[in-house]
This record gives structure tokens, sequence and C-alpha cells, in this order.
């Protein structure tokens, strides 16, 4: 029984972590750019965006695919790296363990 406590103790520990974790990924922020960087989209590390810019040299009104395409790609770019940075800090927190399922952030 004490084995099982010890467990269920592991495990509410574990928990407060990852909610730790989850906290400082909405502190944090990365960048993903397209277009040499005439398109950059700021999100926080739970890949959130929080701000768009583009330059304003882009702004045709005669080609707007091409800006949604910077657009969708500079998006894309930083919810990569939002996921990334999650697996990275979730790494520090379970000491290089790999864990058998992908994470909900």
């Amino acid at each position: 029984m004490a084995d099982f406590l010890k467990i269920m103790q592991q495990a509410q520990e574990m928990q407060t972590k990852m909610q730790a974790v989850q906290d400082e990924l909405q502190r944090m922020t990365v960048v993903g750019s397209a277009g040499g960087g005439m398109v950059t989209v700021e999100a926080d590390g739970k890949g959130t965006v929080k701000k768009v810019k583009i330059d304003p040299t882009l702004v045709n009104p005669a080609d707007v695919e091409m800006l949604e395409d910077l657009v969708a790609v500079a998006v894309g770019d930083a919810q990569r790296k939002a996921s990334d940075l999650a697996q990275a800090e979730v790494q520090k927190l379970t000491g290089g363990l790999q864990l058998p399922f992908k994470l909900p952030f």
C-alpha cells in the first residue's frame, strides 16, 4: 500500500510540475517567419499567435494570394517552433525520458 501512495504522490508532483511548464510556455515567445523575414509571426510557447507583422512592400492588391501563403508559412513556422520548445521543456522536466504519447500543447 505504501508503494501505491508513493506512486500517487509522484503523479501529483508531476502534475504540479507539468502545470508549471504550461504556465512558463505561455510566457515564452517564439517567432516564425517567411519571405526572408518580410512576414513574421510572434506566438507564445503553446503556439497561440500573438502578433503578425507584414512588410508594407508585400501588400499588393493584385497578388493577395502570395501574401496569404507567406502568412500561413510564418504561422506554421511559429507553431512548429512552439511545439519544439514545449517538447524541450517537458524533456527537462522528465529528465530526457521519452513519453509514449504526444502532449496536448
